[in-house]
């Protein structure tokens, strides 16, 4: 029964990852850009729902939406003063940059909130599930990020497939310069593909800090970190990829902390994931390219 505990919780951590990694594998899909900001503005996002529920009393469903609204812009600037000007640059260039704009937020959130932990209100009041005579319970936390997960991932893959902007995110994925030429608003198509990840990014933040509700500057770094990893586990560029890694890792690192090391869970995320690329170096359902020279 612990087993099956510990499972059901590494699906319900695993759905955040997931649902953080389709940010980072949307970007870099179509982008060809590694946002390392992006566990930053989940922070944000947090901060925007906490800020509006205890000063100002708001609803939590108009926090959560007001806080959605906040970091699609903020992904929106982050594009257009940060990234658009190295979009031919080198990946040291990118990462460097990136970083940058990590550090910056995070001093932003240190002098505007504090370097107090905040404790964070649970926003999700979905009832939670008894089973086997009590045994069993899944909170109704669990039950909501597991939904969600699903629900932005198939929401995302009919996007992609079946509207105008979606198939205009495809072309500017194979070959910028070819859509350029066919039409394709190239910096448009960029810009929401950015500020589809960071909406995700405070969807994601709610949802982590509703399960783990503590919430400082730092709160999302390492989710991010474990985000990216996911998303190349399951295959960069992938969005079901994306949900397998998270999910998968989830469960792992929850299986670690449980039956070998609540301080060793991190190497072992990490460690499983050297071992998956070192057998499948494009990740679980990652392709891989061939380059005409």
């Amino acid at each position: 029964m612990n087993f099956l505990i510990y499972l059901i919780n590494g699906i319900g951590l695993g759905s955040v990852y997931a649902i953080i990694a389709l940010g980072y594998t949307m970007v870099y899909g179509i982008a060809k850009m590694l946002n390392f900001a992006h566990g930053d503005v989940i922070m944000i996002g947090c901060y925007t729902v906490f800020l509006t529920m205890t000063r100002y009393g708001m609803n939590p469903y108009i926090s959560v939406a007001l806080s959605v609204v906040v970091c699609t812009l903020l992904g929106i600037t982050i594009e257009k003063i940060a990234y658009k000007p190295l979009r031919r640059a080198t990946s040291l260039a990118v990462l460097i940059t990136a970083i940058g704009v990590s550090y910056f937020l995070q001093n932003a959130a240190l002098l505007l909130f504090g370097a107090n932990t905040k404790s964070f209100s649970n926003v999700v009041n979905v009832p939670g599930i008894t089973l086997a005579d009590g045994a069993l319970k899944i909170s109704g936390t669990t039950i909501v990020t597991v939904v969600v997960c699903i629900v932005i991932m198939l929401i995302l893959t009919w996007f992609i497939k079946n509207t105008k902007a979606g198939q205009a995110m495809l072309a500017v994925s194979e070959d910028k310069d070819a859509a350029q030429l066919m039409g394709v608003n190239v910096n448009g198509t960029i810009s929401l593909t950015f500020a589809i990840g960071s909406g995700l990014a405070a969807i994601a933040g709610v949802l982590f800090c509703s399960a783990y509700p503590t919430l400082t500057p730092y709160t999302g770094s390492m989710p991010g970190i474990k985000a990216f990893t996911a998303a190349v586990f399951g295959g960069i560029g992938s969005i079901p990829g994306a949900f397998i890694g998270g999910i998968l890792l989830g469960i792992i690192e929850i299986l670690g902390r449980a039956y070998i090391s609540s301080q060793l869970s991190d190497a072992i995320v990490f460690a499983v994931l050297i071992v998956v690329l070192l057998v499948k170096p494009t990740g679980i359902l990652g392709k891989k390219i061939h380059e005409k020279v």
